[in-house]
């Protein structure tokens, strides 16, 4: 029988609790839905007014994998949706997760949770930055947190003040803070961003997604940043082996990073990091830490 629990006063079918997910460790899909549980008071901040796409994979990583922008069947009417237009579909809509009961409800269909750059009161008008650094074999986290470090300098020379986390793969993200501007103009800055690291950091960085060029490298992608793009969102699991957590981290971390072990996160880490640090993508939230897009 499937159990039956009531969050915040909405009833809840929560399925195959004892299903291993992750299976380099064994996880299950009770131990997901307890780490998003405890995770909620920071994640969702992050997921609050934005529409959400749903990586799904709901038989582990080593099944099928599958994409939607769509409201999942069977979703429950009290689940709030919002209208997102799309060129092959003008009446599409998309799921907010807006409160504990919405996001138990998604964390148990086993999704990645991934957020574009805008909020749904006003699309297209990107209220951050974001630059995902994905290295090339044999390069890897330790040469993006290089990367990374650069362009904290070179953001910080426009006044504007860049944050990590860990992609829950390869590498990092970084974030920025801005006052709404058009994802146009957010996408054309960060691909010269990415332009001028390449021309500073021949050797370790390459602004182009073409494969033949990026062996022993870091794609300093800029892309996301375009209206329709999303990024995995903090504190979301990925659709990985182990269950790696796309983490906020410190520059000091980024700064010592020697191994990529050390920038590795599961579930298991997050309480005593929530516990120390709070949520250090924080900033990102608060309109006064917005800057201007040069």
């Amino acid at each position: 029988m499937t159990p039956i629990t009531e969050v915040e006063g909405r009833r809840l079918a929560l399925s195959n609790l004892d299903k291993v997910i992750h299976p380099a460790t064994g996880t299950t899909k009770g131990e997901l839905l307890h780490y998003y549980a405890t995770a909620a008071t920071c994640f969702l901040p992050h997921l609050r007014g934005r529409p959400l796409s749903f990586l799904r994979y709901p038989d582990g990583p080593d099944g099928q994998l599958f994409f939607t922008k769509n409201p999942p069947p069977g979703t429950p009417s009290w689940v709030k949706t919002v209208p997102v237009p799309r060129s092959e579909d003008e009446s599409a809509r998309q799921v907010m997760v807006e409160d504990l009961a919405s996001l138990m409800w998604a964390a148990n269909l086993v999704v990645e949770f991934h957020t574009p750059q805008w909020r749904a009161d006003a699309p297209a008008q990107a209220d951050r930055l974001v630059l995902d650094l994905d290295p090339g074999a044999p390069a890897g986290v330790v040469e993006c947190c290089h990367v990374a470090l650069w362009l904290r300098e070179r953001l910080a020379a426009d006044g504007l003040e860049a944050y990590a986390k860990t992609s829950g793969a390869k590498g990092l993200h970084l974030y920025v803070p801005l006052e709404r501007a058009p994802s146009e103009r957010v996408s054309a800055y960060a691909k010269q961003l990415a332009v001028e690291a390449e021309a500073d950091l021949p050797a370790l960085v390459v602004h182009r997604m073409t494969r033949s060029l990026r062996p022993g490298k870091v794609f300093v992608d800029h892309s996301q940043n375009a209206a329709a793009k999303t990024t995995a969102a903090p504190y979301t699991l990925r659709a990985r082996r182990a269950p790696v957590v796309s983490t906020p981290v410190t520059w000091e971390e980024v700064e010592s990073c020697g191994d990529p072990a050390q920038l590795t996160f599961g579930i298991g880490d997050l309480p005593p990091r929530l516990q120390r640090y709070g949520d250090l993508l924080a900033p990102l939230l608060d309109p006064e830490r917005a800057g201007a897009l040069p």
